[in-house]
Parts: structure tokens; C-alpha cells; sequence
């Protein structure tokens, strides 16, 4: 597995370095953002850690063209600020995943293992289906009514589980510990503003509607084709 860090910080990005090689990942460091950008944008890796303040092209304008360009790459944003506001932002360009300075190592590669194992392939069923909705899990590819869908690491691994438990109701602390590893947190939206991210890509341009809020318990994958 090979491991991209953008990070401008010299001490920061030499523990990470050593700590993921240690751990068995070939990494890549870059210690800003215009060289970091074409790393990331030209070049395979399975994960990008990726800092948010950087002095030259910031964390935040990497992810949106990486996302914009319909790649997919698993993004973990390391930073030192820790407003909901930052994190919303994160999660709405397209972060699979905040990790606020100063951290512990070990919860680093914790999260690191659970964005790669998301990436490996589940061999049970290859191709999971929703009326016109396909999932590709061997080449992790979405399409509707045959039109590729671009989405994140984040978002395969929320729509996988609302696929595979189609017309069942989730409730927002089983999708936390399901995508996100984490117990639900009631004053977080970080579940709400994936959910608004996945509709506006599967949902908006094609009927019926497929994600449905069931309000006060809930979200659901609808395929009765009621919308």
C-alpha cells in the first residue's frame, strides 16, 4: 500500500514517515502544496494524508481538484483547527476522514488501516444493485441508468451499507459505527452532510429518489421505486 503525506511541518512529516514505513507502507512525502497537488493528482496512491494549512496551496483546494476530477483516493486531513465549521467544510469537499493536532500515532494508523480496508475488495458479492443503481465492489465503480457516478472513499462505504440493507431502516448510530468507526454524537452533522453529498450525486439528476430520511429514527436505501 503506498501512502502519500503533504504536510509542511519537518518534525510532523519524519514521525509520520517513519512510523508508517515501520508499519510496512511505502510512503511519499511532500512538504507543500504545489508539489503535493501533483503528486496527488498525477500519481497511484491508496491514501493521502493530507494537511490543511499549507503555505502555498492549502489542504482544502487539493482535495476539491482531486474530487473534481472524479478521483477517488481516500483522504485522511490532519489540522490543527478543531471547529465543527472546518470539519463540515472537510467532509463536504470530500474527506474521508479528520484527525485534529496533536495526535496519538497509534489512533493515526488505527484510522489509516480502517480507510484502507474500505479499499479492499469484499469478494462475497462483487456487484450489489437498486433498481438502476449498480455498485461495482471489485473495481469500486458506481453507475445509475448506465452514467458513472464519481464519489468518495467516504461515500462507497456509505452506500455499500445502505445498499446491503436495502429497505431497512439505519439509524444514525449504526452508520456511525458501521462508516465512520465512531459512536454517535448528536451534536455532530458529519452523518447528515454525507447523507446531502450522496443523495446530490445518486439522487438529484435521476427518479425514483433512492435515499429517503425517515424522520426521528433514521435513512434508508427506498426501492420500491415510490420515491
Amino acid at each position: 500500500m503506498k501512502i502519500l503525506i503533504v504536510e509542511d511541518e519537518a518534525k510532523i512529516s519524519e514521525y509520520l514517515r517513519q512510523g508508517l514505513s515501520e508499519a510496512g507502507f511505502a510512503v511519499e512525502v511532500s512538504r507543500n502544496g504545489l508539489d503535493g497537488h501533483h503528486l496527488a493528482m498525477t500519481q497511484h496512491y491508496d491514501l493521502i494524508i493530507l494537511d490543511v494549512m499549507l503555505p502555498d496551496v492549502g489542504g482544502w483546494t487539493i482535495l476539491k481538484s482531486l474530487r473534481d476530477a472524479g478521483r477517488d483516493i481516500p483522504v485522511l486531513f490532519l489540522t490543527a483547527r478543531d471547529s465543527i465549521e472546518d470539519r463540515v467544510k472537510g467532509l463536504e469537499l470530500g474527506a474521508d476522514d479528520y484527525l485534529v493536532k496533536p495526535f496519538a500515532f497509534a489512533e493515526l494508523l488505527a484510522r489509516v488501516r480502517t480507510l484502507l480496508r474500505r479499499g479492499v475488495t469484499k469478494a462475497a458479492e462483487p456487484v450489489l444493485n437498486a433498481l438502476d443503481l449498480e455498485l461495482d465492489l471489485m473495481s469500486r465503480r458506481v453507475t445509475r441508468a448506465g452514467r458513472r457516478i464519481a464519489i468518495t472513499a467516504r461515500e462507497f462505504a456509505l452506500l455499500e451499507l445502505l445498499m446491503r440493507h436495502h429497505d431497512e431502516v439505519l439509524p444514525r448510530s449504526l452508520i456511525a459505527s458501521q462508516v465512520w468507526d465512531m459512536n454517535f454524537d448528536s451534536d455532530t452533522n458529519v452523518i447528515d452532510v454525507a447523507i446531502r453529498r450522496l443523495r446530490a450525486k445518486i439522487d438529484d439528476a435521476f427518479e425514483p429518489k433512492l435515499i429517503r430520511t425517515v424522520r426521528g429514527m433514521g435513512y434508508m436505501l427506498d426501492t420500491s421505486g415510490e420515491g
